[in-house]
């Protein structure tokens, strides 16, 4: 099939891979020229594990380019998917549409033939039937535009994997006929067993803010009991794994820390319930204000405990803080909650030098007052306290017992509790753990 893929951001850019990788003749389509050519000579422009290969590969093979004109865009695919970004709007908690609206705008006017416009950013629920009426009412007279709903449920760090081999297809459409497209277009997925679930446009569009409202729920239900385990002296590592065991419960996401960030979780459970209001029924997402409330908290939580570790002031004392991404194997900071911590220790008057294997220089663009490195060992060279913030598996294999030589002091905060604090220990660390007793 002739697809285009319009908007080639983290999104955007694996999934026109995924579907050349498919078979299908794919335009990827941008306005950022200076992305497009970057794409076009098979470089992402972020990190994103496994996804420059299979980029290199499938422009190799013919199967993928890139564009900036929505007018070629318009001759040349059969079938449209929508993966600009939804941004939280800078004068409200609701969802920004402006991109994904321009896109339809752009494009609608220049579609001669039938065609199958197919949403897969996170929208506010209505917004499919919103765009149908706008692509009618501004497509070339005669022309058939139908939209579809595709939501996506991609994790950064495993895009690539999320897209050749996703847990369950979720769609929503007007008719059989779409569904038989969508179909086609994931034929080698449906063929391996994937879940499909087909259903109406609006049913669609809640599914993915519902799962990231729900994950969101489980972080802050998991960091609000680790505040509670800190007050009573317990400790949250086997509480969670205990709770884990419960088959209703399970144990992803029940993992204590600072809390979640990135481009999606925060803005999307803010703009679900700015949405539930403009629907009149914003009192049933009530509880998700204690969400957004619990995680904005987090990295406060850090802080202290930090400036407790270093007897009640971080001022003029180094500090070494290890991660910058919002997770492991990504270099994105959006909304970064190490990024908050290693931001706020500064404010409170401390030295601090940032490392991370992926993040620095997107960091260094948000925060330029604060130190990097990409080095590890440069972090850790005269730090009186370590904070520990992103998950990295680099992390995890440090070696305590030769960092000893490198630090003033042996203090280490362990704020997303993944690293065996036991064996820190041992090798003569002070440690302290988020939601954890200190020993």
């Amino acid at each position: 099939m002739r697809i285009t893929v319009i908007g080639t951001g983290y999104l955007g850019a694996v999934h026109a891979a995924g579907m050349a990788s498919f078979g299908h003749d794919v335009m990827g389509v941008d306005v950022d020229a200076a992305k497009i050519d970057q794409l076009s000579r098979g470089l992402t422009p972020f990190f994103e594990p496994g996804l420059q290969d299979l980029l290199r590969e499938n422009i190799a093979a013919g199967r993928l380019k890139f564009s900036t004109s929505l007018e070629e865009a318009a001759g040349f695919g059969d079938v449209h998917f929508i993966c600009v970004g939804t941004p939280q709007s800078p004068n409200s908690t609701a969802a920004d549409m402006r991109f994904v609206d321009a896109v339809v705008q752009g494009l609608a006017p220049h579609l001669k033939k039938p065609c199958l416009l197919v949403g897969k950013s996170t929208v506010p629920v209505g917004t499919a039937a919103r765009l149908s009426e706008m692509a009618a009412r501004l497509a070339p007279s005669g022309t058939q535009v139908n939209v579809a709903w595709n939501p996506e449920f991609l994790r950064e760090g495993f895009a690539v994997e999320d897209t050749l081999h996703p847990d369950r297809l979720v769609i929503g459409v007007t008719s059989a006929d779409d569904e038989s497209i969508l179909r086609d277009v994931y034929a080698p997925v449906l063929a391996a067993g994937t879940p499909f679930i087909s259903t109406d446009l609006a049913t669609a569009e809640l599914v993915k803010v519902s799962a990231n409202a729900f994950l969101a729920t489980k972080i802050s239900f998991i960091n609000a009991i680790a505040d509670i385990c800190e007050a009573a002296g317990a400790d949250i590592m086997p509480l969670a794994a205990a709770l884990g065991h419960d088959s209703r419960i399970g144990s992803r996401f029940l993992a204590p820390g600072v809390g979640f960030g990135g481009g999606c979780l925060p803005k999307d459970i803010r703009a679900f319930m700015a949405r539930a209001e403009e629907l009149g029924v914003g009192e049933s997402l009530d509880f998700l204000k204690s969400v957004d409330r619990i995680n904005v908290s987090r990295p406060a939580s850090a802080v202290d405990l930090a400036r407790d570790m270093l007897g009640g002031s971080l001022m003029n004392r180094r500090v070494a803080v290890l991660g910058a991404a919002f997770k492991p194997n990504s270099d994105d900071v959006r909304d970064s909650q190490a990024l908050k911590v290693a931001k706020a220790l500064q404010a409170q008057g401390a030295h601090v030098r940032v490392h991370d294997p992926e993040a620095v220089d997107n960091a260094r663009a948000v925060y330029p007052t604060l130190n990097y490195t990409h080095e590890a060992d440069k972090a850790f060279e005269g730090a009186e306290l370590t904070v520990h913030l992103t998950e990295w598996s680099q992390y995890r294999q440090l070696d305590p017992t030769r960092l000893l030589g490198l630090v003033t002091s042996p203090r280490i905060l362990d704020a997303r509790n993944t690293l065996d604090i036991d064996h820190w220990r041992s090798a003569g660390w002070t440690v302290r753990a988020m939601g954890r007793p200190s020993r």
